[in-house]
C-alpha cells in the first residue's frame, strides 16, 4: 500500500493511515508536532520545523501553553537528548551508540520527525549493504537508451536528504562494510557528493545532517575508521538507570503496541511487567536485585526491547489462547525464548536462575512452576 503523503487529508487519507500496520512517527504524533509548532516562538535553525527546545520537549514530553501535554517518547536523562539535539544544530553528524535495545532507532526516528517532518529517509545497514545504497544507482534501461544523465540517476535516501535539506538516518552503521562506510567521509566533511560520471555533484542544502546508530555488542561489527569517527559526535544511550524507569518504558510501549495491533486483552498489570523487568535486569547485570548473589549471564543482550516483546507476546497468548489476562504461563513462554538463545550455555544459566532465585522469591512460585514446565 502506498504511504499517504504527510499533507494528505480527507477520508481516503485517514483510512489509508489507519490501515497501515505501523505509522511513521510524523503521522502517529502529527497532532503533537502541530501543537508544538504553533506554540514554538524560539529561533529555529535553517531547515528545521521546530526549535531545538521544542524538539527536546517532543522527545521528553511536557506541558504546552494551551494546556495540552506532549507524551514522552524517551524516558531517561534529559541531558542525553539535549546533547543529541544540540549536535544536529551544528555541522557535525550524530552517532547514537549503545547496546541493543536502548532505543537508538526509536530516538533517531523521532528526531527526524520533529526536525525535518520526515523520518522515512532511511538507509538500513547490513553486511551486504552496497555503496549504491549510500551514493546513487542508475536506471540501466534509461542509461543504455540515453547515456549518463541526471534523469538516469537513481538517488539514494542520502542524496534526497541533501537535496531537500533534511535529516537522513543510517541504521546499524557498524554492520556496513568499512569501504562502504567511508563513502560518508566526503559528504560529512565537504557537504557534497561527487558524481564523476556526469562531472557533477550534489550539494547539501541547509538543514541536512546525518543520524547514525551503532552498537558494539552484536557479532559482525565493522569498526569505524578514525577519519569517519572524527566526523561524528557520539552520544551514548544507556540502559535504563532504574527498574522503575524500565518498567515505565515497557508499559508505555506495550500499551501502544496493543492499541496498534488491536490485541483484545486487558492491559498488562504493572506487577507482571515488573517481574519481567526484574528478570532481565538481574540476568543482564549478573547479580540479584538486592546485590547479595552473583549470577551467570546469558549470551543474549537481555535488552528493554526484548522485555517489551516478552510482555507483548504474552498479551497475545492471553487474548487468543487464554482468559484475556496476562499470567505467569503466558510470561513463561516468552521468557524462555528471550533468555535461552544458546541451547547449551543459556539453558544452564536459565535453570540455575530458576532454582536459586525465582523459586526462592516470595510471590514468584507460580512463575517458577510455569517456567519449569516449559524447561
Amino acid at each position: 500500500m502506498t504511504r499517504p503523503r504527510p499533507n494528505e487529508t480527507g477520508a481516503n487519507g485517514a483510512q489509508a493511515m489507519q490501515a497501515v500496520l505501523r505509522q511513521h512517527a510524523e503521522q502517529q504524533y502529527a497532532e503533537e508536532l502541530a501543537a508544538l509548532a504553533a506554540s514554538d516562538e524560539r529561533p529555529r535553525p535553517p531547515g528545521w520545523r521546530l526549535s531545538p527546545q521544542a524538539v527536546a520537549t517532543y522527545l521528553l514530553g511536557g506541558p504546552l501553553p494551551d494546556g495540552s501535554v506532549v507524551s514522552p517518547k524517551y524516558i531517561g536523562e534529559r541531558r542525553v537528548i539535549e546533547t543529541a539535539v544540540a549536535t544536529l544544530c551544528t555541522d557535525r553528524a550524530l552517532l547514537l551508540l549503545g547496546v541493543p535495545g536502548t532505543a537508538k532507532t526509536w530516538v533517531s526516528e523521532h528526531l527526524a520527525a520533529a526536525i525535518s517532518g520526515d523520518s522515512t529517509l532511511l538507509v538500513q545497514g547490513t553486511a551486504g549493504t552496497p555503496e549504491e545504497a549510500l551514493r546513487y544507482g542508475w536506471d540501466y534501461a534509461r542509461l543504455i537508451a540515453e547515456g549518463p544523465s541526471r534523469a538516469a540517476l537513481v538517488a539514494s535516501p542520502l542524496v534526497r536528504a541533501m537535496e531537500r535539506g533534511a535529516l537522513v538516518r543510517v541504521e546499524e552503521l557498524t554492520r556496513i562494510p568499512s569501504d562502504v562506510q567511508d563513502t560518508l567521509i566526503t559528504v560529512l566533511s565537504e557537504k557534497t557528493l561527487p558524481i564523476p560520471e556526469l562531472n557533477d555533484e550534489v550539494q547539501a542544502r541547509r538543514g541536512f545532517n546525518v543520524i547514525a546508530t551503532a552498537n558494539n555488542r552484536d557479532r559482525g561489527v565493522n569498526e569505524l575508521s578514525s577519519a569517519l569517527k572524527r566526523r561524528f559526535n557520539t552520544v551514548v544511550l544507556p540502559t535504563p538507570a532504574t527498574a522503575e524507569q524500565e518498567v515505565e518504558i515497557v508499559r508505555q510501549r506495550v500499551e501502544a503496541l496493543g492499541r496498534a495491533l488491536e490485541i483484545p486483552a486487558e492491559p498488562a498489570a504493572l506487577e507482571q511487567i515488573r517481574r519481567v523487568v526484574t528478570v532481565f535486569r538481574e540476568l543482564r547485570d549478573g547479580r540479584t536485585e538486592d546485590g547479595k548473589a552473583k549470577l551467570k549471564q546469558p549470551t543474549g543482550s537481555m535488552s528493554t526491547a526484548e522485555a517489551i516483546s516478552v510482555v507483548s507476546s504474552g498479551l497475545a497468548l492471553a487474548a487468543h489462547f487464554g482468559d484475556g489476562r496476562l499470567g505467569s504461563e503466558e510470561l513463561a513462554a516468552g521468557l524462555v525464548g528471550a533468555v535461552v538463545k544458546d541451547p547449551v550455555q543459556d539453558d544452564v544459566v536459565w535453570r540455575e536462575y530458576l532454582e536459586t532465585v525465582v523459586k526462592e522469591r516470595d510471590g514468584w512460585r507460580d512463575l517458577y512452576r510455569a517456567c519449569r514446565a516449559l524447561a
